[in-house]
């Protein structure tokens, strides 16, 4: 066992390694392009003189554009590739190959996942919540939902690569269907909408009322992620676990 890979070890190996094959200059350039449609968007709303509440204009146009499309496409990106091409292309079995557990390595993925998403998603959003003009606070509000939104699809869709080949589809699929549609003609469906929590956070700390979804409280909109987080892990621990790679 003197050989065994500590945790803290590996976790940091799994992590270097995989923010290395994230980072792909193809996935880096569609992502940004998609950030900056957000800008262009945010940049029209500070223009317009036809707009009369410039504050619920510009969380609209957040809530809209940043947290249906850019959070939560960027991470599926990146989470569902994390493991999920490992996995299909047969070099997960490298890892394998060193003599540590599995929950670490899981660790190190999703923290990657976070590591690549966190710059393109929140820099972008918070940018776009500055061009609109209506003050600093907006930016605040907009950078925590961020970040409490990429940790929770971070795991989620690390699972989801561990569970399905062509996780982006699957991804896009529920990102447009059931969060960016379903999910806003049923309170219940909503409270299973990650999508519902980023919002309340950002409508709460604006004292802004939103339309469709269920609102949630900001503790309820920090605390449900967080809890999805751990279980989504949790999770992906034990499939990890559970699998045979040839």
């Amino acid at each position: 066992m003197s050989n065994h890979v500590t945790p803290p070890r590996a976790i940091k190996l799994v992590h270097g390694l995989l923010v290395r094959q994230l980072l792909t200059r193809g996935r880096v350039i569609a992502l940004l392009i998609l950030s900056a449609f957000l800008g262009v968007v945010a940049l029209a709303v500070r223009l317009s003189d036809t707009i009369e509440d410039p504050l619920a204009s510009a969380v609209d146009i957040l809530d809209l554009v940043g947290f249906t499309l850019v959070v939560p496409i960027v991470t599926l990106v990146f989470a569902g590739a994390a493991l999920g091409d490992p996995r299909e292309d047969g070099t997960l079995v490298y890892l394998w190959l060193r003599p540590m557990d599995r929950w670490p390595v899981l660790v190190g993925a999703w923290l990657a996942a976070v590591t690549v998403s966190l710059p393109l998603t929140v820099i972008p959003l918070v940018v776009a919540a500055l061009i609109t003009g209506v003050g600093g606070g907006l930016m605040a509000a907009t950078a925590m939902a961020a970040l409490v939104g990429v940790l929770v699809y971070s795991a989620v869709f690390v699972l989801l690569g561990l569970l399905l080949k062509n996780s982006i589809i699957w991804g896009i699929g529920y990102i447009l269907l059931w969060e960016g549609l379903i999910a806003q003609f049923g309170s219940a469906l909503g409270k299973a909408a990650l999508r519902g929590y980023t919002r309340s956070i950002l409508a709460n700390r604006m004292d802004i009322d939103l339309d469709g979804f269920t609102e949630f409280s900001t503790s309820t909109a920090v605390i449900v992620p967080i809890l999805v987080t751990v279980i989504a892990l949790g999770l992906s621990t034990a499939r990890l676990r559970a699998m045979e790679i040839d």
